[in-house]
């Protein structure tokens, strides 16, 4: 299982995490929140994630087989979903948009993976 703990990030992904969460918070207190989904992921949980869409059940949600920025300690990428205050998960891209910005403005060194082109865009990743 990936972990989902900012503590296995790079110094400057544990910063961007937590002054854009807060923000986000503080800014948007009745909509859904952020949380962590990913941190770091070994090579064999990238190759499984890998393989959906491809040669096991599911659609594709990544293009990295392996050694990819979660795959690494400190890990120099991570992932975030939203909650409803119900507990819900809410994938609404207005959500990750609005993390987007604020990202940007506290961490600029942060990339977003919502400003990906040529195919794959990755809404809920952010990485150095």
């Amino acid at each position: 299982m990936p972990e989902r703990d900012i503590s296995f990030c790079h110094p400057v992904l544990q910063d961007a995490w937590k002054k854009s969460s807060a923000e986000y918070a503080k800014r948007y207190p009745n909509a859904s929140q952020p949380f962590l989904t990913t941190t770091y992921r070994s090579d064999e949980e990238q190759a499984k994630l890998y393989a959906k869409g491809r040669t096991a059940a599911g659609k594709i949600v990544t293009q990295i087989k392996s050694g990819g920025k979660h795959n690494k300690m400190p890990a120099e990428a991570y992932d975030v979903g939203f909650r409803k205050a119900d507990g819900k998960a809410d994938w609404s891209g207005v959500n990750f948009r609005n993390m987007a910005v604020i990202t940007k403005q506290v961490a600029p060194r942060v990339k977003w993976g919502g400003d990906w082109t040529g195919g794959f865009v990755d809404l809920p990743h952010y990485e150095i």
